[in-house]
């Protein structure tokens, strides 16, 4: 992954993850376009994926503090 990819939030990698899969779906996109489209998503899902593993950790981490 890009070192620019790992600034996206969380929120933006998301939003464009779902404007990806509307366009997935409306298939209006030629084969090509469709599967640059899925490739980009594969690669939102990840950062999404990412972050959310991180929350996971901080949360985790917080529990355990807190004990």
């Amino acid at each position: 992954m890009a070192a620019s990819e790992k600034k996206i939030s969380y929120e933006a990698a998301r939003d464009e993850l779902a404007e990806i899969v509307e366009s997935l779906e409306d298939g209006s996109a030629s084969l090509e376009e469709s599967l640059k489209l899925w490739e980009r998503g594969e690669e939102l899902a990840k950062i999404c994926q990412e972050w959310l593993d991180g929350a996971k950790k901080k949360i985790d981490a917080a529990k355990a503090g807190n004990k």
